[in-house]
């Protein structure tokens, strides 16, 4: 049993092998694919890809994000570790990888947030077994709204609220038209996602973030952009990501003005049935609010999420394994001052 890097030097030395491995895992997750990696990669994060390997066969890793936060460095696996087989010896090696490295990179802390549900309650035992412990700071949303999506389109459309079908059919008629579009049109989704954080008060990366993302992602057919126009008008805009049977709509803006012809509504089914002809079995509108009562804003993200008919899933959240207790503490107190 030995540990792999992926580089030009070993057996992962390409996208397609890592990815293979990270679908290997039933909750192999879009954001330990190779792809994501070179994304953060290129804002500020440094991507390490990690397997351990039995027989020739990988059975446990972990894609981890390392960058600087001020004089001090943070490692963070998001959405993993990746564990094809519940090898305890394997995971023993591979957590010895992941802390020599971070300790190499010189890190305060090592933030883990896997895609395992809250009510498994060995998740959290098995994340505890590993001298990893809770931390209230979560990057990624803790609950989100997950949509089925077997069956037909007549029985997904059956399982949302009536009015969300009714909207989806009365933008039809009222002649808004969805579009796939190009890496060139990014510019129209990144003015639209302006003056949806605007309204909404939200931040949004550079307009290149995401271009870099559709660059990396569509080519494979891994990542759509989705456009709504009225007459000309663009009114809406999303992008939706699919592997390993999952779909994510991470990203989505609209206009403020012809917000009654219901654009988003039929982007999100549009959406929905570009996940469903990739062969994704499910629908991750990607984050709600951790709390029973959400302010306006949110609240009416959360209602509008809500009416697609999905289930609402709640994660383990985030874990901290810490290399210095007195550092750990000092880098929270600025993170919480920059909002990093």
């Amino acid at each position: 049993m030995r540990v792999v890097i992926a580089s030009a030097r070993s057996h992962l030395a390409d996208a397609q092998a890592w990815d293979r491995f990270v679908a290997c895992d039933p909750r192999g997750h879009l954001l330990q694919t190779w792809a994501w990696g070179d994304l953060k990669g290129a804002f500020g994060w440094h991507p390490v890809r990690l397997a351990v390997e039995r027989d020739g066969s990988l059975i446990a890793g972990a894609q981890v994000l390392y960058r600087r936060v001020g004089p001090f460095g943070m490692g963070y696996i998001p959405k993993g570790p990746l564990l094809v087989e519940q090898d305890p010896q394997a995971v023993a090696v591979l957590w010895r990888a992941l802390h020599e490295r971070s300790r190499k990179m010189g890190c305060i802390l090592l933030k883990v947030e896997p895609e395992w549900h809250d009510e498994e309650l060995q998740s959290h035992q098995w994340l505890a077994a590993q001298g990893l412990r809770p931390s209230a700071e979560c990057i990624q949303p803790r609950r989100t709204i997950m949509v089925g999506l077997q069956g037909s389109e007549e029985e997904l459309l059956a399982r949302m609220k009536p009015k969300w079908r009714y909207n989806i059919r009365l933008s039809e008629r009222k002649g808004v038209e969805v579009r796939e579009g190009r890496v060139a049109d990014i510019g129209v989704f990144y003015e639209l996602l302006r003056i949806t954080g605007q309204r909404d008060a939200f931040g949004v990366h550079n307009l290149e973030y995401y271009r870099r993302a559709l660059e990396l992602f569509a080519p494979t057919g891994r990542a759509t952009l989705l456009l709504a126009y009225h007459e000309g008008q663009p009114l809406a805009a999303l992008i939706v990501y699919a592997f390993n049977e999952m779909a994510w709509y991470m990203y989505g803006a609209s206009a403020n003005e012809r917000r009654e012809l219901m654009p988003n509504h039929q982007l999100q089914w549009r959406a929905m049935q570009w996940a469903k002809a990739q062969g994704c079995r499910q629908y991750d509108l990607w984050g709600i609010t951790d709390t029973d009562s959400p302010d306006e804003v949110l609240g009416g993200v959360q209602r509008f999420k809500e009416g697609f008919g999905g289930q609402v899933v709640r994660y383990v959240g985030a874990y901290d394994y810490v290399y210095s207790r007195p550092l750990y503490w000092l880098m929270s107190k600025i993170r919480a001052q920059r909002g990093v």
